[in-house]
């Protein structure tokens, strides 16, 4: 062979690795190429009946012929709820932060922990609005009774568990659900799961923003329904609500999950479908896409072959609408990268991080709310006491390996470890202060045998901190109560610990707002810290002896009796006539308002103005306003603004809470606020229900809470 044979030998044998590399290379790009949704479509039609159904249940195991990935689930409403996780405040707790960026903080931490563990699928946040009635047991799994601050809270939520950009449901982010779709806590009786009847209006205004702000903001991945029927319709059979509004409207492309049991209950509680098949068929046609029956009980599923098989097989055309949902179900495992993960069924343990623990007590800290201090008895110094009394039925709490805590609030998972009341006392003091602990009574009792030893333990100290409010036991899903008194004979201990003559910190660790009339008259201090999580003793010890300032501030009024209920601060105007729009014995006002909180320090709100008083429908303006620390600690401060459209061509809420930021305050520090006013913050709902600005004036609200007199206002002009 010469040497041109060589070279062209080389040639040839070049030019077609060249040419083989192309075409292998070309189908990688294709493959790349190819979008979700064809490989979606294709999956879909190599399935069986069969595959497809096993695919409409929340814990679908992986199919193995087709290479199909399981996604596992958790609820994670303040944590996951699964043994070792990082437990955080309950949702009421963290909406008494009005901090948003601290909830991202927090799911970004939770989506880490869940991916560690291999779950990618949760059934959190709660977006309900709270409508004043806190008999209603899950008041506590929400942020609060306003639809501004639950969407921002939302928003923030879902944002730090799916991510945002090229992070959205990456290896470190999951699928969060918004829940219950819709006004859920609209009920007559304060009972879970009671049906909701309300206007359009009130829908529109109250109940719907933070579910379309989850889908168009937070671009949310999956849905939950409600329980309840809403106007007649129970919410998993309700076309308008999940087709027209949430799928046509607002353009959400992820998948409809049930509550639990909800497509049978169409059948056994609604009593709408004839059989499970017919709720089956309901339920798809409706689009839910996957039935969730946790437990797996045989008589409550409805998306399984036993009870689809016969009504597919004789009525072909219903395939489509499995198909529908099979297809949003397995698109989603793909944009979580499921596909390319082995092992999806693996179940791994949780592991709460030091650093998730750290956070969990920088957010009880911010979520502790001062109800009233007076003569300042608050904040303590430890080297002007030698003895503190620890009392009450929620001052401590233990439990056997594995066993759950019952005051760290519904869907609370079980930490590595809990910090009562009493352990952050102890620790906070160590040996400078002797601790005197009597429980006092048991939260549920009707036993006063405990009374004598905490009057003792308080006689014998020079300040109580007496811990009482209600548990997991007293609120929560299925905790609905007819009354909202404190359980037990807790409200008698009180009074005989006040008759010591000793100085009292009262401190609650409850999910509802309760009627605490005796304890806002006679009582020096109170703090409401809900459920504060796994860090709960050592976020109080900080705040009881100064470490940290309170600065949170309530988002549910409380109420004075159960007759005054519903109790927001969501009103309309007062009836003018006979009786004026007061009770004619009693006080209407709630006990304490929404928005309000004290703090160590003291804050002076000044030069409330307006970049533009007068701007077009069309046009945005500016209000500002100077927040000065007028006291001698650095504190934090929520502040407010509330908007209220004077005269307008339908009834209106007297304000409603329009933009809010929690900020940071050295002593003599001002800082100037700002918020934007523009279309997005001055639309009503017409006569027609059409979203518009009308011409007009309106009033704007800045302060520290939503009382009267804790607001500064300003005229803007609209034309």
């Amino acid at each position: 062979m010469n040497v041109k044979q060589i070279i062209c030998g080389y040639t040839c044998t070049f030019l077609i690795m060249v040419l083989l590399w192309g075409c292998q290379s070309h189908g990688k790009n294709n493959k790349k190429e190819e979008t979700i949704d064809q490989k979606v479509s294709n999956l879909v039609n190599l399935m069986t009946l069969e595959e497809k159904i096993a695919e409409l249940t929340q814990d679908a195991p992986p199919n193995k012929r087709l290479g199909i990935p399981m996604m596992q689930y958790s609820e994670c409403l303040h944590g996951l709820w699964l043994p070792g996780a990082t437990v955080y405040p309950q949702a009421i707790a963290l909406g008494s932060t009005w901090d948003p960026m601290a909830i991202k903080e927090m799911s970004t931490a939770i989506a880490k922990e869940a991916r560690a563990a291999n779950l990618t699928h949760c059934y959190s946040p709660n977006l309900d609005v709270i409508t004043g009635d806190p008999r209603y047991g899950r008041v506590e799994e929400s942020y609060g009774e306003d639809p501004y601050l639950v969407s921002r809270m939302g928003v923030a939520f879902i944002e730090g568990l799916q991510g945002t950009g090229h992070q959205k449901f990456d290896e470190n982010h999951i699928l969060a659900t918004a829940k219950h779709f819709v006004a859920y806590p609209e009920n007559r009786r304060g009972i879970n799961g009671g049906f909701s009847d309300i206007s359009k209006r009130r829908l529109y205004e109250v109940h719907l923003p933070p579910f379309e702000a989850a889908v168009k903001e937070a671009g949310v991945g999956s849905i939950m329904p409600g329980h309840q029927d809403l106007n007649g319709v129970p919410c998993h059979m309700n076309k308008w609500l999940i087709q027209e509004l949430l799928r046509d409207q607002w353009g959400f492309d992820g998948f409809v999950v049930s509550d639990n049991n909800d497509i049978s209950r169409l059948h056994h509680m609604h009593f709408i479908a004839e059989s499970r098949e017919e709720a089956a068929v309901m339920g798809l046609q409706t689009g839910v896409d996957m039935d969730l029956v946790i437990g797996k009980n045989p008589d409550d599923a409805a998306y399984n072959m036993k009870v689809l098989k016969d009504t597919l097989t004789n009525n072909p055309d219903l395939e489509k609408y499995v198909d529908n949902s099979v297809s949003r179900i397995l698109k989603m495992k793909y944009k979580l990268g499921l596909f390319d993960q082995v092992n999806t069924d693996e179940v791994k343990p949780v592991v709460s991080t030091k650093e998730s623990q750290e956070l969990a007590l920088s957010i009880a800290k911010k979520a502790v709310v001062l109800l009233k201090n007076d003569n300042d008895l608050l904040p303590l110094n430890v080297e002007e006491i030698k003895s503190i009394a620890v009392i009450g039925p929620n001052a401590h709490e233990e439990v056997k390996d594995g066993g759950k805590y019952t005051l760290l609030g519904g869907y609370a998972g079980i930490p590595p470890y809990y910090t009562s009341v009493l352990d952050g006392i102890k620790q906070k003091v160590g040996g400078k202060v002797k601790v005197n602990y009597a429980e006092g009574c048991k939260l549920k009792s009707s036993s006063k045998a405990g009374f004598p030893e905490a009057i003792d333990a308080a006689r014998n100290s020079d300040v109580v901190i007496l811990a009482i409010g209600g548990s997991t036991a007293t609120c929560g899903e299925g905790g609905d109560r007819a009354d909202l008194d404190l359980f037990g004979v807790q409200n008698e201990l009180v009074q005989a610990i006040y008759e010591t003559g000793k100085p009292i910190i009262a401190v609650l660790i409850n999910g509802r707002p309760l009627t605490i009339n005796y304890i806002a008259k006679n009582i020096p201090s109170v703090i409401e810290s809900w459920y504060l999580g796994m860090r709960s003793g050592d976020a109080l010890a900080e705040v009881i002896f100064g470490d940290y300032n309170p600065g949170g501030k309530l988002t549910v009024s409380f109420p004075r009796s159960v007759g005054q209920l519903p109790v927001t601060y969501l009103e309309r105007p007062d009836f003018v006539g006979s009786g004026k729009g007061q009770y004619k014995f009693t006080e209407k006002s709630p006990l304490f308002p929404f928005g309000y909180g004290l703090s160590y320090t003291s804050f002076k709100y000044d030069n409330l103005v307006l970049e533009k008083e007068s701007i077009k429908t069309n046009e945005s303006t500016v209000v500002s306003v100077d927040v000065t620390n007028t006291g001698g600690r650095t504190g934090d401060e929520v502040v407010q603004m509330y908007v209220k459209d004077d005269f307008a061509s339908v009834g209106r809420y007297n304000k409603m809470l329009k933009g809010f930021q929690r900020v940071t305050l050295k002593p003599g520090q001002t800082k100037t606020i700002k918020f934007e006013l523009n279309s997005e913050n001055l639309f009503l709902y017409d006569f027609n229900m059409n979203k518009v600005v009308e011409p007009g004036n309106f009033t704007i609200y800045i302060g520290s809470s939503s009382l009267e007199k804790d607001l500064k206002e300003i005229k803007l002009s609209v034309r």
